[in-house]
């Protein structure tokens, strides 16, 4: 049986917006924390104390990274969280890969104007090279796109040959 097996980690660059929600989100538990101290108002510090809890839950969704992984014709995505938590976030079979090109290949322009849903598992850095995957399965069309690295590119041209497009 020959099967093939290539993983690849890619951190996401935090936006702008992520790091200013962060900002955000510390100066109001800090503030309505102080409010309920000098106050001396139990209310205001319990309700400190509890947006404090859910900050806590929602400050890791800021820190992200996508691990890519190539096994026996599937690509599987998994999104890791703050490196604690892993979730799967999607399985693609290569069968059913339409095309895989470059982000900027012509070979793509037949699915960007057909307005197809594109979900994005790339890092978000403009140095970094990205693919575009055309997937149709089903019950969905969609443009995958992520950051494959040359072993992985390299596995999936050995599968299906025709369908990867390098530049």
């Amino acid at each position: 049986m020959n099967e093939s097996y290539v993983e690849c980690l890619i951190k996401r660059k935090s936006s702008l917006l992520n790091s200013l929600l962060k900002v955000i989100m510390i100066v109001f538990v800090v503030i309505v924390l102080l409010g309920g101290l000098l106050f001396g108002n139990m209310i205001v510090l319990i309700i400190a104390i509890a947006i404090g809890i859910g900050a806590y839950y929602v400050y890791p969704m800021f820190d992200i990274e996508y691990e890519y992984l190539y096994l026996d014709r599937e690509i599987s995505i998994d999104k890791i969280m703050a490196k604690q938590r892993r979730k799967r976030v999607a399985t693609y079979d290569v069968g059913k890969m339409e095309i895989l090109a470059p982000e900027n290949s012509h070979e793509l322009d037949p699915y960007r104007s057909r307005n197809i849903k594109v979900i994005d598992y790339s890092s978000n850095m403009d140095d970094h090279k990205k693919y575009l995957m055309a997937y149709h399965d089903e019950t969905s069309e969609c443009l995958v796109k992520f950051e494959p690295n040359e072993e992985m590119i390299k596995c999936i041209k050995q599968i299906a040959p025709r369908k990867v497009k390098e530049y």
